[in-house]
């Protein structure tokens, strides 16, 4: 571990001021420069898996912004790619897969799965020869129920009825498939690690969904599969989950999955985040739209989670990714309001 990294002081329980600051979805829409590399790359999995055009996307929002952090610009996705499944991304669709048959699951191909993220692997490798010395790297997966979801359904729903569905009528076949997904997940986490990752972070966006007792099934018990299974090989390298919308269920999420940040949504009240806090650190809250708003919006919400949480282990970001619309001129605004802060 690099030291000057304070976003690893952070997740290690120290309270820094101003915080440590950087966006999920940072290098993404909204930058025209990471547009005009998305018309050079062909198809969004072009992008992915080209190390020399997903180390130019991912640097664009740290040569203009200066965030705290860097993360490897990839998709959840790549891991059912790299198993053998179709994955496509289409204009004003998003993702599309061919839903997977419970028979399917035991044929999914894990030999060439690490020959076929290799790509990956070297655009880490070079991001972290190329970041700031100071600059944490963070690698990262989606979590197995997420990445579920997609498979079963085809394509993002909105309530994902179809996984839901899917798990009630074919029990054992889901568990497998959550079993095979966090294996390998953690795995993929490892070579991220080993390439030059500082952090990892498992996005768990579809939890919300969920009851209770799935809630435990099918998000907590894959996530501490994958986080037993990377300690065992880097033991001191800090792992984030992200539940969104996981609600009064956050605290027991990173109890039960041992993950040492947590990164929470803009639904969780500050006083919520507070008492989360106690226990590690937390990341977030930003509702994106204050971003997209800007002017007031934008000042009395960074300056609500600054007061709340300030004083705690906390890295600034959104409480979930970054959307295309946002101006430019609000992401400096943002960046500017969190750097100059003060202690009340």
């Amino acid at each position: 571990m690099a030291q000057g990294r304070i976003m690893l002081d952070v997740l290690k329980g120290e309270a820094v001021f101003p915080p440590p600051l950087w966006m999920m979805r940072q290098a993404g829409r909204y930058l025209p420069e990471y547009r005009e590399t998305r018309k050079r790359a062909g198809s969004f999995l072009d992008l992915c898996y080209n190390p020399d055009l997903a180390v130019e996307v991912t640097l664009q929002p740290i040569e203009r912004f200066g965030f705290d952090a860097s993360i490897l610009f990839s998709d959840i996705l790549v891991v059912p790619h790299a198993l053998g499944r179709d994955v496509r991304f289409e204009e004003g669709r998003g993702p599309l897969l061919t839903p997977i048959t419970a028979a399917e699951i035991l044929a999914l191909e894990s030999k060439v799965f690490h020959v076929n993220l290799e790509p990956v692997y070297e655009t880490v490798r070079r991001l972290r020869a190329r970041l700031p010395g100071e600059t944490t790297l963070i690698g990262f997966c989606g979590a197995p129920w997420t990445v579920a979801t997609y498979m079963i359904a085809g394509h993002g729903t909105p309530d994902q009825a179809p996984a839901r569905l899917f798990a009630y009528r074919e029990p054992l076949a889901f568990e497998r498939l959550l079993a095979l997904l966090a294996d390998h997940s953690a795995a993929y986490l490892i070579r991220q690690i080993e390439a030059g990752a500082d952090v990892v972070q498992i996005f768990d966006s579809w939890s919300g969904v969920l009851d209770d007792a799935c809630f435990d099934r099918f998000c907590v018990e894959p996530v501490a599969r994958i986080v037993r299974q990377v300690r065992a090989v880097y033991p001191d390298v800090p792992i984030i989950g992200f539940p969104k919308g996981a609600g009064n269920r956050y605290g027991s999420y990173r109890q039960k999955t041992g993950v040492m940040g947590l990164g929470i949504d803009w639904t969780v009240p500050l006083e919520a985040a507070k008492d989360l806090q106690r226990s590690g650190a937390v990341q977030g809250n930003l509702d994106p739209l204050r971003l997209v708003a800007g002017g007031k919006a934008l000042s009395d919400g960074v300056e609500a989670i600054l007061g709340a949480l300030g004083d705690g282990p906390l890295i600034f970001n959104l409480g979930h990714g970054i959307t295309q619309d946002t101006p430019v001129a609000h992401v400096e605004a943002m960046v500017k309001l969190v750097r100059s802060a003060t202690r009340g």
